[in-house]
């Protein structure tokens, strides 16, 4: 990633740190991974929203963040 994200959680203006990779198996081939990203304080919460659904794949500094190549790259 070039420039430093804004993490996902819901209103958070914080620096994001962490890179949350999922997939939707319904929706996405096995190799597609969605990049959430998340600050220190949010990346529980939207790692275990992911993890009760099932799609969360790995996660790790937002720095090695893959980019999502959207549906055309990676449905």
């Amino acid at each position: 990633m070039t420039e430093t994200p804004t993490c996902s959680g819901k209103g958070c203006q914080s620096e994001a740190v962490w890179a949350l990779l999922w997939n939707n198996p319904k929706l996405h081939t096995p190799d597609r991974r969605k990049v959430w990203v998340a600050c220190a304080e949010h990346r529980a919460g939207l790692a275990d929203f992911l993890t009760a659904r099932g799609f969360l794949r790995d996660v790790v500094p937002v720095a090695e963040a893959p980019v999502d190549q959207g549906p055309e790259g990676g449905r």
